[in-house]
């Protein structure tokens, strides 16, 4: 932090953290989302020390390993929000295809527009269309407070499935051999044994935080997920899928009906941990989500709005993704979705996963300034999604889809 002293970056980190703060009340009013607002607020501030000259640097690696910790809270946040039950099927289902099949047309769009641009290998060019075809649900979970109660619930779903699905579909596709039988009979049998292991370490996780005496407790569930995250990325497995179990198995044990484990497991003791780890998560999720966004939007530099070729190759990807979205919500969920037709942002997964990527797997002719351009694209169309959607949650009257 240049020069600073103890005091000032002190000052400096407290008055980020307001600031995020003050960013999240405006942006009930303004419906523009509050990650949106802090990305601008970064670039701002970077334009700033350009125009006075302050030489500050982050390192790529803190911005990752914020984001890392960012997409685990998000994710366990998104599973105590959800609501299992019968009545949720159908909503369940048409989220997850809906993840699953514009994911899918969208990489493939979106790998033949890098092939076509770049001349490039079309293995690396799928390698860098995949996270940019996956909603983030770091932007979308934090910017759906004014909707209805089965709009957000479709969303969370959907977001949530896309950043699995996405993180699942990168990891086979970057660890090679990719196209051999044996590298699909080791891709199913890791999601497989990654479900299997999300029963067992929800369990082993709920015992930690139910039976242990001290009061300093749900750090240390949190330190075990980040764990459980980076032994599973070791191992090649999907492990957000074991953080998103714990999250829903905690928010619907009351749909456990097994005497023996409620019976040292009563409801009351599991709903009083439920409201507690909510609050601490959302509370986490909130204060990395300021320094991500912030960090971000301060390592972008505008010059790359003078690039008539990124913003040609982004705003073909950007419409890509938008139209993919509009007309599968359209013709195959069957229904006139409003605002959701405009929830298309990429944000802190699609960062991740991007410095992930295996240099052998890199494109040469790629300029990080296309990712940028489509992060700050996608969420402004979200942001005009939400100015427009005027309605508040009371006088929603859904249609039969829902």
């Amino acid at each position: 932090m240049g020069n600073l002293n103890t005091e000032e970056i002190l000052i400096v980190i407290c008055s980020l953290v307001v600031l995020s703060y003050i960013f999240s009340i405006l942006s009930r009013y303004i419906r523009i989302p509050s990650v949106l607002l802090l990305l601008f607020a970064g670039i701002g501030f970077r334009a700033l020390a350009d125009f006075y000259q302050v030489d500050i640097d982050f390192s790529a690696q803190l911005i990752e390993s914020l984001g890392v910790v960012g997409l685990i809270m998000i994710v366990l946040e998104a599973g105590l929000d959800l609501k299992l039950g019968r009545n949720k099927l159908k909503l369940i289902r048409n989220s997850f295809f809906s993840a699953l099949i514009i994911f899918v047309i969208s990489t493939i769009l979106l790998t033949l527009i890098l092939e076509y641009w770049s001349h490039e290998p079309m293995e690396k060019c799928l390698v860098y269309a995949i996270p940019l075809s996956i909603m983030s649900s770091s932007i979308v979970i934090p910017s759906i407070n004014p909707l209805s109660e089965q709009k957000k619930e479709f969303l969370v779903y959907e977001a949530s499935f896309s950043d699995i699905i996405g993180i699942i579909v990168f990891n086979y596709f970057t660890a090679g051999d990719t196209l051999s039988l044996h590298s699909l009979g080791m891709f199913g049998g890791n999601i497989l044994l990654s479900i299997i292991l999300s029963a067992l370490l929800s369990f082993v996780l709920l015992i930690i935080l139910a039976k242990t005496k001290l009061n300093i407790k749900f750090f240390l569930i949190f330190s075990l997920l980040i764990l459980i995250y980076a032994g599973g990325k070791i191992l090649h497995l999907p492990s957000l899928i074991i953080i998103l179990v714990f999250g829903l198995l905690i928010n619907n044990w009351e749909k456990l009906k097994w005497q023996k484990l409620l019976h040292y497991f009563p409801h009351e003791q599991v709903e009083s941990l439920r409201h507690l780890l909510h609050s601490v998560t959302a509370e986490t999720s909130f204060l990395i989500r300021t320094f991500f966004f912030l960090l971000f939007g301060f390592s972008i530099s505008l010059r790359f709005l003078s690039e008539r070729e990124i913003l040609l190759v982004g705003s073909l990807i950007v419409v890509a993704l938008f139209l993919v979205r509009i007309l599968y919500l359209r013709f195959f969920v069957r229904t006139n979705l409003f605002p959701e037709s405009f929830f298309i942002p990429r944000g802190l997964i699609t960062i991740v996963l991007f410095y992930k990527i295996p240099e052998n797997l890199r494109l040469n002719s790629f300029n990080d300034g296309i990712l940028f351009f489509i992060i700050l694209t996608t969420s402004i169309i979200m942001a005009l999604g939400m100015i427009f959607y005027k309605k508040k949650p009371d006088q929603i009257v859904e249609e039969a889809q829902f």
